[in-house]
């Protein structure tokens, strides 16, 4: 084949195809017109590549073809894009749907603390069952605060413990238990670090040693827990939607919150690891975990309730999701 030729007779079909890949707007006919360019741009390469393979026709034939694909086709969206559409739209979407499950799980979560606490420091004999006066004096004397000790592995180290509770709540919510389990183990040995503080006089450490990454990390469990039991409970109510649909969706969007929990638990890590041990005073650190408990609640409900207006879950956009049935109701 005589490659100049050849290239002659199909270069202003070749110029027309790249002058069409390159417009922003095209018209009926011109999306036909492409599509029929790009369908004989397709053969020409094939043909060119058979008969004629010269490098350089090669790539030029290759590049055109590719732009006409993805014009065609619909380019895919740039990755910062999509993780901006995480953080402002399918995050806090994701959030604000079950805000009111995480006040829900919050306040058993404290229920369960508070009363855990309170019956054994009425009831020193159940408490030294547990733990040995010995021990409870060295836990409380030593262990409680050098615990908090400053720095980036210790950071590091919480981080990756609390992520991996709170993926655990999120993926195990479907069983119904899972969650439960977790959030009262938790609950529970709050509880039990509390009566043990209380009873030696040390209450007041405690509550200043926990509180500035607590405030922050807590929430980040209940708000975990919280997306389990929605997806427990869409098991049991799927309301108008099958089933299966039902768990797919709730299950597709509340997993967005496992997964931005992963920064929430960032953040109250740093906090955990350069702040609570450190030498700030003790409202200093407390405000640090309140301001930065003050911005996830602003981001959920600002944000989130924007989003849900907007008709976003936190689920995946339709054509990722899959093919669905359409429902009454």
């Amino acid at each position: 084949m005589d490659l100049d030729a050849f290239t002659a007779v199909h270069a202003p079909q070749w110029d027309r195809l790249d002058e069409l890949s390159r417009r922003r707007r095209l018209s009926g006919a011109q999306v036909d017109e492409l599509v029929r360019l790009y369908q004989a741009a397709a053969t020409d390469l094939s043909t060119v590549r058979s008969a004629a393979p010269d490098p350089v026709a090669v790539m030029r034939l290759s590049q055109l073809v590719a732009r006409a694909h993805a014009r065609l086709a619909g380019a895919h969206t740039p990755a910062w894009e999509q993780v901006g559409h995480f953080l402002l739209v399918s995050f806090p979407a994701a959030l604000y749907r079950i805000r009111w499950w995480t006040v829900a799980v919050m306040a058993a979560f404290a229920l369960v603390a508070v009363t855990t606490g309170w019956h054994l420091a009425q009831h020193p004999d159940v408490l030294n069952a547990t733990m040995s006066p010995a021990d409870q004096q060295q836990y409380v004397d030593q262990m409680f605060a050098q615990y908090y000790d400053p720095g980036a592995g210790f950071a590091a180290m919480v981080w990756t413990n609390n992520a991996w509770i709170a993926a655990v709540c999120v993926a195990s919510g479907i069983t119904g238990l899972g969650p439960v389990l977790m959030l009262v183990q938790n609950a529970v040995s709050v509880g039990q670090i509390g009566a043990v503080m209380a009873t030696h006089g040390q209450l007041g450490l405690f509550f200043q040693l926990i509180s500035p990454h607590g405030m922050l990390e807590l929430t980040a469990i209940f708000v975990a827990g919280a997306a389990g039991l929605r997806i427990f409970w869409a098991w049991i109510a799927p309301g108008p939607r099958p089933r299966g649909r039902a768990l797919a969706e709730e299950g597709r969007a509340l997993f967005t919150v496992a997964l931005g929990l992963v920064l929430v638990l960032a953040v109250s890590g740093l906090i955990e690891g350069f702040v609570t041990g450190s030498t700030l005073p003790w409202p200093a650190k407390i405000a640090i975990g309140a301001v930065a408990l003050t911005g996830f609640w602003t981001y959920t409900i600002v944000l989130g309730r924007r989003a849900v207006a907007d008709g976003q879950t936190g689920d995946l956009a339709p054509d990722r999701a899959g093919y669905a049935l359409a429902t009454a109701g």
